[in-house]
């Protein structure tokens, strides 16, 4: 499988060119194919953006203003796809259409939404209305809709069935597939071999981190605090994960850990976990 690292993870190495280009350089050479791009951060992003990843832990920076066309062209980095808002596609679908296009790719991916209610199953039914819809719009110019998981979509409805389950099985594979998270869905407390196994070929890409902790020493509580970590430095059965998602004919595997970086670098921790994916390639 190829790797690309997603941009989330940069907001704070890529705020100037220099420090772009730098980052860009380091990624490459650890081996990455390229990067995962989301049009808030190559884009000025509004302030309620900036707050939200901040808050996060993992701010958008200031690359919104940076040629990311240039620096991805100079650095011989390529595209996997380009993360937008279920919004900014029924908004102006077709100008995120051609954005991705200039970036060389033909995938577009919906990050899951935010202020839904999950657990509202007329609400989760429409989600796969628009879905269908969005997803229609872009196979009309050649390109594919994803949609990425986080944890929310684990939530039970009254039917009993989970969220996702019904985003599943209400949209049309001819337009909508998904951008698997391994990671969120074991955070949410699931089987994510189980839930690889059930997209099957509607796995399209696969975003992957692995879970576990830092602790060291004494503490005050036998248990510890769980959080994404680099590859193979965690405890998910990555291995296991990495074999259905070859089976499910995944051609890409997009890093995205999360704040918990060695040394807070997240390009120290890009690398790290660049020598587990390049044992793989």
């Amino acid at each position: 499988m190829k790797s690309y690292v997603q941009q989330i993870m940069l907001g704070s190495v890529t705020s100037t060119e220099a420090q772009a280009r730098t980052t860009l350089q380091r990624i490459k050479a650890a081996g990455y194919d390229g990067l995962e791009l989301n049009r808030f951060m190559i884009h000025p992003s509004s302030l309620m953006v900036r707050l939200m990843t901040r808050a996060a832990g993992m701010p958008t920076g200031k690359g919104g203003k940076l040629d990311w066309h240039a620096l991805l062209k100079d650095s011989g980095l390529g595209v996997v796809s380009l993360h937008s808002d279920l919004g900014s596609l029924e908004r102006e679908g077709e100008a995120v259409a051609e954005e991705a296009k200039s970036f060389g790719t033909d995938t577009v991916v919906v990050t899951g939404m935010y202020r839904f209610d999950y657990g509202d199953e007329s609400a989760v039914r429409e989600l796969a209305v628009r879905l269908n819809k969005a997803g229609e719009a872009l196979k009309g110019g050649g390109l594919n809709l994803l949609y990425h998981n986080h944890n929310v979509e684990l939530l039970r409805l009254p039917s009993g069935r989970r969220a996702y389950d019904l985003l599943i099985e209400e949209t049309d594979p001819e337009t909508v597939n998904f951008e698997f998270d391994s990671y969120w869905f074991t955070d949410g407390g699931a089987d994510a071999k189980a839930w690889m196994q059930k997209l099957g070929r509607r796995m399209k890409l696969w975003h992957l981190t692995d879970r576990g902790s830092r602790q060291s020493g004494p503490a005050m509580t036998p248990i510890l605090k769980a959080d994404s970590v680099e590859l193979g430095t965690g405890n998910m059965d990555l291995e296991g994960l990495w074999e259905i998602a070859a089976l499910n004919g995944v051609q890409s595997v997009v890093l995205e850990s999360h704040k918990n970086w060695i040394d807070r670098d997240p390009v120290k921790s890009l690398e790290t976990s660049a020598v587990w994916l390049n044992r793989r390639k």
